[in-house]
């Protein structure tokens, strides 16, 4: 699992960063937290730059959107889903674990 930061430091229609070998962006929609691939499938755009509405991430630089539920895209440009990823959230800290691993609590 990787921390990404407190409950309460990430607001409502916020989202944060985890930098890494594939970063990670985790958003808080309406009060549920999600984390995606950072990197939009379309051109390499930071999602956690974009406009958060409800579920729904749209990109920074060419306005492909994402459904931040099944990281797939809503329409063109993008026609890739970017990969999400479980969230994990214990003693008021907001974890993520990575698609490819399981969590440990």
């Amino acid at each position: 699992m990787i921390p990404a930061c407190a409950v309460d430091e990430l607001p409502e229609g916020e989202a944060i960063r985890i930098p890494g070998e594939v970063p990670i962006a985790v958003f808080n929609a309406d009060g549920e937290i999600y984390a995606v691939d950072d990197t939009c499938s379309h051109q390499d755009a930071s999602l956690s730059e974009g406009w958060l509405e409800g579920c729904f991430i749209e990109c920074p630089l060419h306005a492909a959107s994402f459904d931040l539920r099944t990281g797939m895209p809503t329409g063109a440009p993008a026609k890739k889903p970017v990969r999400t990823h479980s969230v994990v959230i214990e003693d008021g800290v907001i974890y993520v674990v990575p698609q490819n691993q399981e969590a440990v609590v």
